[in-house]
């Protein structure tokens, strides 16, 4: 009999080892989030008022025709007002940090005084998230206020992005809006929303099916960690 016992207790301790073994596949393997890749303050580059960097793609989503479009636009407003508008991606968040905050503290990063932010404006987007924010110096907000500010981050930007991570047209939108504004012009406003008619889909996406495939083999291996051990103490009862 102790042998038996001795036999299930093995038995147990291997299924034991074995639920915790994928389980770690699956963290592994990303059907449970994990927070990596993270991008910090310190891994974006060092950039000043004045330098002619306009561009700063971590995500890599811009094509080359339309970096250079838009660092050619916000050169020559450059040049013509004294502001300077940057335009920055990044991918995946640590938490707690949104997109609002890293570009409130990278504003702050590249312009240290309220002297070297005064002329300045930040757009940036998480490409993971498809949030947007945009952060300005105290003489931008003089002839852009707040409320234009985030209109382009929360209306201009958001549009192309709803629309299918376009990327390249946010960015393209979002300055020609800007330095309609900044150059004195009227400010163009948000684009007009055209509201469509949405059918209903009878059919399961794939990244529901992930997720629901994925739930499924934890609750199946959470059911046996739980019911084998029950059931080995019942065999167990039963012998002696």
């Amino acid at each position: 009999m102790q042998q038996l016992l001795n036999q299930l207790n093995k038995g147990h301790k291997y299924l034991q080892r074995l639920f915790l073994h994928l389980l770690l596949i699956l963290l592994a393997s990303g059907l449970v989030a994990a927070p990596v890749n993270a991008i910090s303050l310190y891994q974006m580059p060092n950039v000043s008022a004045g330098e002619p960097t306009w561009i700063v793609d971590k995500s890599e989503v811009l094509s080359r025709i339309n970096e250079g479009k838009l660092s050619s636009q916000l050169e020559s407003l450059a040049q013509e007002t004294g502001d300077e508008v940057r335009m920055v991606t990044i991918r995946r968040l640590d938490y707690g940090e949104t997109a609002e905050s890293f570009a409130q503290a990278l504003f702050t990063k590249w312009y240290p005084t309220l002297e070297a932010q005064a002329n300045q404006t930040l757009v940036l987007i998480d490409t993971l998230t498809n949030n947007t924010a945009i952060v300005t110096g105290e003489a931008v907000k003089q002839i852009m206020p707040d409320e234009i500010a985030n209109s382009v981050a929360s209306e201009t930007m958001a549009v192309p992005l709803r629309a299918g991570d376009k990327y390249n047209q946010a960015f393209l939108d979002a300055s020609d809006r800007i330095i309609a504004v900044i150059s004195g012009e009227p400010d163009p406003g948000p684009p007009i929303i055209e509201e469509e008619v949405q059918i209903a889909s009878t059919f399961t996406s794939a990244e529901e099916t992930d997720t629901k495939n994925a739930t499924i083999w934890v609750v199946a291996l959470l059911i046996i960690a739980t019911v084998v051990p029950m059931a080995t103490y019942f065999l167990y009862q039963g012998f002696s």
